[in-house]
């Protein structure tokens, strides 16, 4: 019995995963904005101009940014810019959050570790998954074929579309409650 009690908690990995299910919808959503945005950039469509490639980019940038503030807000958004104001405006909250984060690293770094170790495992299989379905399905011959890419995009086309839907949201969002998890802002009913 007291070799479960060494076991760390996974709060912060666990809330990542929880959240991703819980607001699939709108990760995906926000995936799939970024998601186009770079296809198209990589010509999957045809060649773009320099204009619709910035433009692009402005679009996918503004996607994941718009995420990581969803999530660092939990799922309100106005809450997650103003956090983002706080900790970029007030000095008294950078040195709170610093002595609450140091306090926290100290008494839970098992559990960061952990969570990191085991996010690095499942970021490794999609993206093993990704990479398996771009290079060793038929699914980049059969997008050429019927002509829904162009002759010359490359499998980067399925990659960069399935990440974007996949790993860097999932990503952001850990990223996202990594800063809520060390400064003790998740709730407590996710912590037990």
């Amino acid at each position: 019995m007291k070799a479960f009690s060494t076991i760390p908690s996974l709060a912060w990995l666990r809330e990542t995963l929880r959240f991703f299910r819980k607001h699939l919808l709108a990760v995906l959503g926000l995936g799939f904005i970024a998601a186009i945005g770079r296809i198209v950039q990589l010509g999957a469509f045809g060649t773009i101009s320099p204009g619709l490639h910035a433009a692009m980019e402005v679009m996918i940038e503004s996607a994941r940014i718009w995420l990581f503030v969803y999530a660092l807000g939990l799922t309100k958004v106005k809450k997650g810019f103003e956090r983002i104001k706080l900790m970029l405006t007030s000095p008294n909250a950078w040195a709170i959050h610093w002595r609450q984060a140091r306090t926290r690293l100290r008494s839970e770094w098992r559990s960061l570790l952990a969570s990191f170790v085991i996010y690095l495992l499942i970021a490794w299989v999609i993206n093993l998954l990704i990479d398996h379905t771009a290079y060793q399905t038929c699914l980049y011959y059969k997008l050429k074929v019927n002509n829904i890419i162009a002759e010359q995009s490359s499998e980067w086309v399925i990659i960069l579309f399935f990440k974007n839907l996949s790993v860097i949201p999932l990503t952001l969002i850990f990223n996202a409650l990594f800063l809520l998890w060390v400064t003790g802002r998740m709730s407590s009913r996710n912590e037990a």
